[in-house]
């Protein structure tokens, strides 16, 4: 793997977690490196970056607060995603994970191409949410 495309999701990973950048950002960012996807699990804490010919790796993620919860609530996750697209005051990429968790999410995929997040739960009941146009 290219240790520039490495270095440019570290630094993605750091802007989200420090509440530095932006979904928007990162989202631009790591498309402009040729990134495909990328995954967050929470019960790993960890991030996978993809490439579409193939190669991947991953970083390691902060652990995120709380249990995953047993069942899927897709309205405390959408609420949870909603504040994020909004930058609500007090917001942060750490709450935001610990509210997915405590809605259940267990990871969550970004894809570029198919714009949209996908988020999981522990059952495998998913909710997908589109990028704004």
């Amino acid at each position: 793997m290219d240790p520039r495309k490495q270095a440019v999701a570290a630094a993605c990973l750091k802007g989200a977690e420090e509440n530095t950048l932006s979904f928007p950002e990162i989202v631009g960012t790591l498309m402009a490196e040729g990134f495909e996807s990328y995954l967050v699990d929470f019960r790993r804490a960890r991030a996978s970056y993809y490439l579409p010919d193939g190669e991947s790796f991953e970083l390691a993620t902060h652990q995120v607060e709380g249990p995953i919860a047993p069942a899927f609530h897709a309205g405390a996750l959408q609420a949870a995603i909603r504040e994020a697209q909004q930058q609500v005051p007090g917001y942060t990429y750490r709450g935001f994970c610990a509210k997915a968790a405590a809605a259940g999410c267990a990871f969550y995929i970004v894809s570029f191409p198919g714009r949209r997040a996908l988020y999981v739960g522990r059952t495998g009941e998913t909710h997908v949410e589109r990028f704004p146009d």
